[in-house]
């Protein structure tokens, strides 16, 4: 299998992780387009999660599996729910890469109406959007230092640094294109960053900020109510709005979608709008959302750069033989590159 050298990884669990029992079957967890997702089940049938970088193409500065296990210990005990770290391998001569393992947690991950629906009603709905945001505040509460993450990275000009970070991913995504013959340009993603650069508003605090913190990152129970944020490789200190923009621009409000297959979950009856999420997190967490709508560009122009690094890799085929998915998400650096724009016009 295109990604875990069985035998290997076989031989490390058993000598890691306490209480598995060979032999051990892996399968891979489709819907994430960054770091490869595997469960493991072992012969008495106890199942956890792998998590290893893609197969090449790796960013500079992304793909951590040693941060990204580092935060999930550190949140265990936090009330912010996370699976348990079992063990983190940096030995690259048993998978090609550093790894890590942690538990599996029983619940779903949310991410079309039609599964949705199935799974959750209306009042359910209504309770997941609310616990999503009453768990970001919590996240947002943490003392960093406390929870020993204190040095996880520098505390202030949060958005300069994501800018000048994206920006370079970008121009080496860019770079590495050309390399593989499939380059095209995408000029409003630089019109967009110089935009962004020049009208930054002021950090209010530092906090644990997830980076990618949405609905489809998460495992919620038949309740709603969230039972695993998942999916911390973007995670640094910084600036909370940034995680409140980056969940609203994934989040569609019923009125504006379509029906059909591709309906976004949280278009269906019984979701809160992303007016009210943005209430609620102002009111729990106490800070002011005036700016929101810099956050909001923020998200969608650094979302830009991220597929751009998405599309290099499935254009080189780097995350497999299936490249089928590279014209959508190239149009898709576009579309948010578009998005951020025009959430700029409207700001503030």
């Amino acid at each position: 299998m295109d990604g875990i050298d069985a035998s290997r990884v076989a031989a490390w669990l058993e000598a890691n992780v306490d209480g598995l029992q060979a032999p051990f079957a892996f399968a891979r967890v489709v819907g994430g387009r960054s770091n490869l997702t595997f469960v493991v089940t072992d012969a008495g049938g106890r199942r956890l999660v792998l998590r290893r970088p893609p197969l090449s193409h790796v960013l500079s500065s992304a793909h951590d599996m040693g941060r990204e296990h580092r935060i999930i210990a550190a949140l265990r005990s936090s009330p912010v729910p996370v699976p348990e770290a079992l063990g983190f391998c940096q030995d690259e001569s048993v998978n090609g890469s550093p790894f890590y393992v942690m538990s599996h947690v029983d619940g779903y991950v949310l991410r079309g109406a039609s599964e949705t629906e199935r799974i959750l009603d209306e009042g359910s709905r209504r309770s997941a959007g609310e616990h999503l945001v009453d768990v970001l505040v919590a996240l947002h509460e943490l003392d960093v230092d406390a929870i020993g993450l204190g040095d996880l990275a520098r505390r202030g000009d949060y958005i300069g640094r994501q800018l000048k970070r994206w920006h370079g991913q970008f121009l080496h995504s860019q770079a590495q294109e050309v390399h593989a013959g499939v380059h095209r340009p995408v000029p409003l993603v630089e019109e967009v960053h110089q935009l962004l650069a020049s009208r930054v508003p002021g950090q209010q605090g530092v906090v644990l900020a997830h980076g990618d913190y949405r609905l489809d990152n998460t495992i919620v129970g038949p309740d709603g109510r969230v039972r695993a944020v998942l999916d911390w490789e973007l995670s640094t200190l910084g600036d909370p709005l940034a995680d409140l923009g980056t969940l609203l621009i994934y989040w569609a409000d019923g009125a504006e979608a379509g029906g059909g297959a591709a309906r976004p979950s949280t278009a269906l009856p019984g979701f809160p709008t992303r007016a009210e999420l943005a209430e609620r997190y102002a009111a729990g967490a106490g800070r002011d959302i005036a700016h929101l709508g810099y956050y909001v560009a923020f998200a969608h122009w650094r979302l830009a750069c991220i597929l751009e690094g998405v599309y290099a890799r499935y254009a080189a085929g780097a995350m497999g033989s299936d490249r089928s998915d590279a014209p959508a998400i190239a149009d898709q650096v576009g579309r948010r590159a578009d998005a951020a724009m025009r959430a700029l016009e409207r700001w503030p």
